[in-house]
């Protein structure tokens, strides 16, 4: 006899377990403790055992939906298959599906394969995930993402005027996708195929200032500026280090080997991923050891005023050239490499390979073979004590506005000709 919902409703537990039976197999189990479970009663289609399945907890399972999954159940059995199988097979499919989406795989690649990456690469890798990527794949099964989809969402990122971030996007997708590939979750790359529907991308060039008595003004204004101790060692540190801003605004106090006047970064830290030695000059050994008591306790040379476990913001230095009148289109923290690059080379005449191989560039030697981090340390030295020599007279010349004395930067086939 069937069931009603009020013999469910007012059901009690006894001292033992008992059921009540509804019909065509189900029933329902109180416990002594007085739960409440539906269960169904039927032969397995091929063995004949007994089985049970089970059909949800009462009040959450009502009698009504109960039924409809007792009748799902036995139109299985009708098909020849075994409903407890059917649901192990259905659980192992959703599950396969939760850790087969793009986020998943993007989370599983990001462990994986960036571990070793630097700090910086890391959270501007993740931050692309996260706002251009997961909002529109994150759910979607990653072997289900056709090549016009994700076409479809660079193209977004290229509509708000981030070129490069479209091509950034494309690169790390096909990552994660490949990574999938190599796991057995994915069969192709849909970035592979729709590189050629993109904008192309414009090489880089940071803003930066080359002319003398401009980079004269822009030291003196640095020498005026009115910000916290931390961001004023930072800009004073910038052109004399001409090191990548990351790399300065993370750089901790370990790192600085005193005794050999010079800083020591990991290859963790090095976009090149290899250590890297740069030589300071006595007057970045002065602001050093003057922001030394003040920030020395805390493990970053530039502490965050946000808490000294992190380093100084990105856009600290980028901010205060704004606040001083030189914005984006006149120099960035990045352009002080350019700087550096371009006066060591045309007005100090130093070897290419000793200032590309101080920028932490890839160089190699003839053999192919790249330079090691203490290659030509001795005339490395040599030239960022001369550089911060040049940056200093260029200042004194700005603040008593004197002409940029020509003799200083002579060529070295004027010399050759005397």
């Amino acid at each position: 006899m069937a069931l009603t919902e009020l013999q469910v409703r007012q059901a009690r537990p006894r001292e033992k377990d008992y059921k009540l039976s509804d019909e065509k197999g189900m029933f329902l189990l109180i416990t002594k403790k007085g739960a409440r479970y539906w269960r169904f009663k039927y032969r397995h289609p091929h063995t004949k055992r007994e089985r049970l399945l089970a059909l949800g907890v009462y009040p959450e399972t009502s009698l009504k939906k109960a039924r409809r999954l007792r009748d799902d159940a036995r139109q299985l059995l009708l098909d020849g298959i075994d409903p407890s199988e059917h649901r192990k097979a259905r659980q192992v499919e959703n599950h396969d599906a939760a850790t087969n989406t793009f986020e998943a795989l993007a989370h599983e690649w990001f462990t994986t394969r960036m571990g070793d990456k630097s700090e910086s690469h890391r959270k501007r890798t993740l931050r692309l995930l996260e706002r251009d990527l997961f909002p529109y794949l994150g759910r979607r099964p990653i072997a289900d993402i056709t090549p016009p989809e994700l076409l479809t969402i660079l193209k977004r990122i290229e509509d708000r005027g981030a070129v490069e971030t479209a091509k950034r996007a494309k690169q790390t997708a096909s990552m994660v996708f490949r990574f999938a590939i190599a796991g057995g979750r994915a069969t192709n790359d849909p970035a592979a195929v729709v590189g050629d529907q993109l904008k192309p991308t414009r090489p880089q060039h940071f803003p930066t200032i080359t002319n003398p008595i401009e980079v004269g003004k822009l030291l003196t204004a640095i020498d005026g500026y009115q910000g916290t101790p931390t961001v004023r060692a930072a800009l004073k540190l910038s052109p004399l280090l001409f090191c990548r801003p990351g790399e300065l605004r993370a750089l901790e106090w370990a790192e600085i080997n005193w005794e050999d006047e010079r800083i020591e970064l990991p290859a963790a830290k090095m976009k090149t991923r290899h250590p890297h030695i740069i030589p300071l000059a006595r007057q970045a050994v002065a602001i050093l050891r003057e922001l030394e008591p003040l920030t020395g306790r805390f493990r970053y040379v530039f502490p965050s005023p946000k808490g000294a476990s992190r380093c100084m913001s990105e856009n600290a230095v980028r901010t205060a050239l704004r606040n001083m009148g030189f914005g984006n289109d006149s120099i960035t923290p990045h352009g002080f490499r350019a700087m550096a690059r371009t006066l060591l080379d045309e007005i100090l005449n130093e070897r290419v390979e000793h200032i590309e191989h101080q920028l932490a560039h890839s160089v190699r030697d003839a053999n192919g073979m790249a330079y090691n981090r203490t290659k030509h340390l001795p005339q490395r030295a040599a030239m960022m004590q001369k550089w911060a020599d040049y940056l200093e007279e260029l200042r004194e010349q700005s603040r008593h506005e004197n002409v940029l004395s020509a003799q200083f930067g002579t060529n070295k086939k004027d010399n050759d000709a005397s």
